[in-house]
């Protein structure tokens, strides 16, 4: 292993003036510095910063938690809030928890136990231990996604059930009212049992019945989960002209699904989805979505936690407003 006495060694200096170069307050002149580094790249040495850790109680990462490493959504939040913190000398510590909260409450646990500067978790739904030992942290705590109705601390995030009463109400308004909606059936992905919750009260809302309902599966649902449930949804309520999926992927798989049987999209039935991704806006034809504005969850949650770290006072709820992007699916 390479050593700072190596380096010192190497650059003709002594190994406090080594240590002093590796921080950046430290008694240094900028040439200095620069050429103490270089000779440290040359040898391949890779700072060991847990000592300065220890004396300045500062560990330089913020935990994140996201329930699906395959998702764009969260891939496009983890980017904004990585690119946000960027600034501020932070990095990110990222955990996947599959749609658990039981992985979620063990991943928290094991952050907390390397005291980040903040956490970020997806989501308002938690074990009771979990959000015991969020809000006893000590440091701030944010969560995404979500509009919880107790927040543990601060929040930046929309109502999924509103968003996907923006879909309902589009989809009535262009004439189609005998509508379905697939997916979001378990308490894993509460997000997605929020949309459905939404789609229900909307239908009632309008006077109308929400009983089609169609279950996909444990999350994330796929585009094969969203094909067979369109199958089993034209199977069993051959009369419904349109259907609102939980995700955009399951929406394309409902596409392919009528597809293959020959129904028209949207002539026979209109199809919407949620998220905004990439197979929305390239599918044949293109399909309705709810932009829930993922990149920018992250870069307002990044700003929120730099904000809060600087001593500042922030709102404690940051609301991101889904917008409805019309495709040609329900046209």
């Amino acid at each position: 292993m390479i050593r700072m006495k190596d380096i010192a060694a190497a650059a003709g200096v002594s190994v406090m003036t080594v240590s002093r170069a590796f921080r950046q307050n430290g008694a240094v002149s900028a040439e200095r510095r620069a050429a103490i580094l270089k000779v440290a790249d040359e040898l391949g040495y890779v700072f060991d910063s847990t000592a300065s850790t220890l004396r300045s109680q500062k560990t330089g990462f913020v935990a994140v938690t996201i329930p699906s490493i395959n998702n764009g959504n969260f891939a496009d939040t983890v980017r904004g809030l990585t690119e946000g913190l960027a600034g501020a000398g932070l990095q990110v510590l990222l955990g996947y928890t599959d749609y658990d909260m039981a992985a979620e409450e063990r991943l928290i646990d094991a952050f907390l136990r390397r005291r980040p500067e903040a956490m970020v978790v997806t989501g308002g739904a938690h074990t009771d231990r979990a959000r015991r030992m969020l809000a006893g942290a000590g440091v701030p705590v944010v969560e995404i996604w979500d509009l919880p109705a107790n927040p543990i601390d601060r929040v930046v995030g929309f109502s999924n059930a509103d968003a996907v009463g923006l879909m309902v109400r589009h989809f009535l308004a262009v004439g189609y009212s005998r509508i379905a909606f697939i997916g979001g059936d378990t308490q894993r992905d509460t997000r997605g049992l929020d949309r459905r919750r939404g789609f229900v009260a909307a239908m009632e809302q309008a006077g109308l019945p929400a009983h089609r309902l169609i279950d996909a599966g444990a999350p994330p649902i796929t585009m094969r989960e969203g094909a067979v449930a369109m199958g089993r949804l034209l199977d069993q309520w051959p009369e419904v002209d349109a259907v609102i999926c939980v995700s955009d992927l399951s929406a394309f798989g409902a596409l392919g699904e009528c597809q293959r049987r020959g129904v028209a999209v949207p002539g026979r039935v209109a199809i919407g989805g949620f998220g905004a991704f990439d197979v929305a806006a390239c599918a044949v034809p293109t399909i309705t979505t709810v932009d829930a504005f993922a990149g920018q969850i992250g870069a307002k949650t990044a700003a929120m936690i730099v904000r809060v770290l600087a001593g500042e006072t922030v709102p404690q709820v940051n609301r991101v407003e889904p917008q409805l992007i019309l495709g040609g699916s329900s046209l």
